[in-house]
């Protein structure tokens, strides 16, 4: 099964030859190997790119053990270079190699070099990577697929796969899983085994349980106006207990948003053309880790629908705000909820 994946496609065809590296980031298990190993080698292939000037490297192969060596694999990679034609250089998991920013940053001052990376772990998933390039990298934000990507290959009317989508989201092995148990156990595993303990490895989190509950209650009140305060008080309405701070929720927070696990979305005063600090709304990046957080309870269509709205915009490129404007009702004003402010440079 081949998921068409066009829109990042012509992202990187775009892109293609600019002078920059091309850092492919979002969440793990989304399809950024996918998009460049396969997707995108077809196209240089399909376009006249002779094999030999593609120099692709699975890092986290056993055969290229002695490549995670900074020195070896910039010593590979330029001796691959036979003409002055322009190679594509591809390196899968490229944060298994120690010291990868210089070693990219020196490759990139070869002419006839055209560079292009992904990663996995924690350390690479941070939004924060691109500025370890010093203005040289070029991001290319992945999500998981869309519901259009996602109907494209399901078998099944379009009502069928909006259920199965808001139940188990969009990430692209849940759609080889053959059942609904399959999906859930797929699923679970993920939550627990790998997207919560890169932010505990990256950050150094020690304890990884109140970290879990923050993300359960963020996936309880999906689309509800919060801020660190406001979830501290549901800590402590929970467990009086608990000795978790508004600070340390805040950090929690970023950690998360950093891990591309949730976005925020700020509140935009329409009227005074300003923003609002807090409170804020949180989105989910995928809906089926949401809902294995919950247990694959609370899958409430219209709350869904706001998440897996907001999630089209973002990948559509846009910046996405919660509204607010201040109408006069009768003898009183009062302040109203534009579901999103969407803008694009200029145009809103």
């Amino acid at each position: 099964m081949e998921i068409k994946r066009d829109y990042y496609l012509n992202k990187l065809i775009s892109k293609k030859n600019n002078r920059l590296i091309k850092i492919i980031t979002g969440i793990r298990r989304c399809g950024k190997s996918y998009l460049l190993n396969t997707i995108f080698t077809n196209y240089l292939l399909q376009n006249g790119v002779k094999q030999d000037h593609i120099v692709f490297v699975a890092l986290d192969d056993i055969s290229n053990e002695e490549l995670l060596d900074p020195h070896k694999l910039n010593d590979y990679i330029r001796d691959q270079r036979k003409d002055k034609d322009m190679y594509y250089v591809l390196l899968d998991e490229i944060q298994l190699v120690d010291k990868f920013v210089p070693l990219l940053n020196g490759l990139l001052r070869l002419d006839n070099v055209d560079i292009y990376v992904t990663g996995g772990n924690s350390k690479f998933l941070s939004s924060d990577i691109v500025t370890e390039f010093r203005g040289r990298g070029d991001e290319i934000r992945v999500y998981p697929l869309s519901f259009s990507e996602f109907l494209s290959v399901y078998d099944g009317s379009k009502y069928e796969a909006w259920k199965e989508y808001i139940s188990y989201g969009g990430l692209p092995l849940v759609l080889l899983q053959k059942t609904s148990e399959d999906k859930v156990s797929y699923l679970n595993s993920q939550q627990k085994n790998v997207y919560l303990n890169d932010v505990i490895e990256r950050n150094k989190v020690n304890n990884d349980k109140e970290l879990y509950e923050l993300v359960e209650i963020l996936a309880s009140g999906l689309g509800s106006l919060t801020n660190p305060l406001k979830l501290y008080n549901t800590f402590k309405s929970r467990n009086k207990e608990s000795t978790v701070t508004d600070k340390t929720i805040y950090s929690y927070l970023q950690y998360l948003e950093e891990a591309f696990l949730i976005e925020k979305a700020v509140r935009y005063d329409i009227k005074e053309k300003q923003y609002i600090e807090t409170p804020y709304k949180y989105y989910f990046t995928d809906l089926g880790i949401r809902n294995s957080f919950l247990g694959f309870r609370q899958i409430e269509e219209s709350h869904i629908m706001e998440n897996v709205i907001f999630n089209e915009l973002k990948r559509r490129g846009y910046n996405v705000d919660v509204g607010v404007v201040e109408v006069r009702e009768k003898d009183s004003r009062k302040r109203v909820e534009i579901d999103f402010v969407v803008n694009k440079g200029y145009d809103r």
